[in-house]
Parts: structure tokens; C-alpha cells; sequence
């Protein structure tokens, strides 16, 4: 049995991105944990305001209701402000992150591709290497960035930043769980072609799986992995 995290920037963000691979982690008898990091929705007003009670009530019981479908009960939020990430310290998201790290000495995590457009996306997935160097957190054995649809296509395909997946997960008897698991997040979805909708994150799924011969896959991008 191994543990396994995933640490995202977004609600949603963990279905979308490794949504089908945490539940085929559970399939196996893994131990997994997410950590949401933003709160998702405060920049979408004019003004930065914190979340109030209701709204946040609503924003978890969405990821109770996505994360159980998948057979994931184990989950922590933060609600930082919602692409501010910028506004912070990377040594005070660094902190946030390493102490799950620390305490939960995950196996596999999982986070999103530096290249992604989104600023809290990006800065996520910088926490998460820094606070899993191999001098601090030995238990780490992988750490595997994701796609985030509407996100990482948007910042371009320079050799830089270019999403390039060298790892993949055939997820075919996850993937109607891990679309059924998405609808719960109806504050989040767009309807088709919107990059963000249940048709084309199943179609995501569907053409990387053309790639390795496979019904569907996720895809990643190995950051370091380390056999010992």
C-alpha cells in the first residue's frame, strides 16, 4: 500500500487533472489525500473579498460530494485568495505545503505543470518541489505534474513551458467515475466546447489515450523520480 497526495491550487482542479488516477490509486488500496490550496472563486468579483460562511459551506460540500465518489474521504482546504497566490511569500506557501509533506511522508504526489498560465497553479507546483527535496522529505519517491484544461494549453507550447507528458495512466475503468465525480462541481463547469466541461475532459482522456494505444489515459509529466 502506498500513500499517495495531491496537492492543487483550485477546487476541481484535482478532478480534472488526476481525478482518474487517485481513484485507480484507491482501486489498488492506496492511502490517498488531497489538499486544495485556493479558495477558487474570489477573483471573479472586482474586489477581493474572503469568502463568507455559506459560500464556503457550498464551495466543500462540492468536493465531499466529487472526492467520494471517487472513494476519497481524506481532504484539507485552505481557501487562499483565488489567483493571488502572487500576493504571497513563496516561503509562506512553501510552509503550508511541507507540513503535509512532513506529516503525511507521501509516496507519489501529484501537482500541477510549472508552465500553466495560471499563477496559483504555478506557484502551487513550485511549493510542492521545493518541499519535496530529497534532502527534506525522503519519502518521496515521484512527483508527477499534471495538465489543468484551460490552463495549460493557454500558455503557449515554448520549449519552456510546454506541457510534455512522459508518464501515463490507463484510467478507462475510472474514467465514467471520474466524469460523474466532475458534474458535482457545477459552480466550476462550462458547457462543450469549453475546455472546462464534462465532454471535453472525457475527450481529454479519450485522444491522450490514442497515444499509447489505450481507451483513456492521464497524462503527466515526470519531475523526478527516484528508484531504490
Amino acid at each position: 500500500m502506498k500513500k499517495i497526495l495531491a496537492i492543487v491550487a483550485h477546487p476541481d482542479d484535482e478532478i480534472i487533472g488526476v481525478g482518474g488516477t487517485l481513484c485507480k490509486h484507491i482501486d489498488a488500496g492506496d492511502t490517498v489525500r488531497v489538499v486544495i490550496l485556493g479558495d477558487g472563486k474570489s477573483s471573479r468579483k472586482d474586489k477581493y473579498e474572503k469568502l463568507g460562511n455559506e459560500k464556503i459551506e457550498d464551495l466543500d460540500n462540492e468536493t465531499k460530494a466529487a472526492l467520494s465518489e471517487l472513494g476519497i474521504t481524506d481532504f484539507s482546504k485552505h481557501f487562499l485568495p483565488d489567483n493571488r497566490f502572487d500576493s504571497m511569500e513563496i516561503l509562506d506557501l512553501v510552509k503550508i505545503v511541507s507540513k503535509y509533506i512532513r506529516d503525511f511522508r507521501p509516496e507519489i504526489v501529484y501537482t500541477h505543470h510549472f508552465g500553466d498560465l495560471n499563477v496559483d497553479h504555478k506557484m502551487c507546483s513550485e511549493a510542492v518541489v521545493i518541499s519535496c527535496r530529497p534532502n527534506e522529505n525522503e519519502s518521496v519517491k515521484q512527483i508527477l505534474m499534471f495538465e489543468t484544461l484551460s490552463s495549460t494549453e493557454m500558455a503557449g507550447y515554448e520549449i519552456n513551458n510546454a506541457f510534455s507528458p512522459n508518464y501515463f495512466v490507463r484510467i478507462e475503468k475510472q474514467l465514467d467515475r471520474k466524469i460523474k465525480s466532475l458534474s458535482y462541481y457545477k459552480s466550476e463547469l462550462h458547457d462543450y466546447p469549453h475546455p472546462r466541461s464534462l465532454e471535453s475532459v472525457k475527450i481529454n482522456a479519450q485522444l491522450w489515450g490514442t497515444k499509447i494505444n489505450s481507451y483513456a489515459v492521464e497524462a503527466f509529466s515526470l519531475f523526478r523520480g527516484i528508484v531504490e
